[in-house]
């Protein structure tokens, strides 16, 4: 992946869009900010309402797949469950762990300097 344009996504809260913080679910969290980033700079910000927020099993595999339909390059999150690491991993996408609480500002900062090294 080159570190000219990439793709975040991040379990969130609300609606706070760059000034929202990091869930502390993934598979359940209310929404996901999607975010482009290219050389270093954010350009796109999306909110997506879970689509399997509700459900009783089986989110974190249903959140995976519409991030992969919506082709994020990186997910950030303040945890991964076991069914969601290895989907993860199949499809050869990096997961970068942070603090619950964590604002995304500081979340994104930290996965472009990661993909930068």
């Amino acid at each position: 992946m080159g570190s000219e344009k990439f793709r975040i996504a991040i379990p969130t809260k609300g609606q706070g869009g760059l000034e929202d913080v990091v869930s502390e679910v993934f598979g359940r969290a209310e929404t996901f900010t999607i975010v482009d980033v290219k050389e270093g700079l954010t350009k796109n910000v999306k909110i997506l309402k879970n689509p399997a927020i509700s459900y009783k099993y089986g989110a974190g595999p249903i959140v995976v797949k519409m991030l992969m339909d919506l082709e994020v390059d990186i997910v950030i999150a303040s945890e991964f469950g076991l069914g969601v690491s290895t989907l993860l991993e199949q499809h050869d996408v990096p997961k970068i762990l942070v603090e619950a609480g964590t604002s995304l500002k500081e979340s994104i900062k930290k996965a472009v300097n990661l993909v930068r090294k």
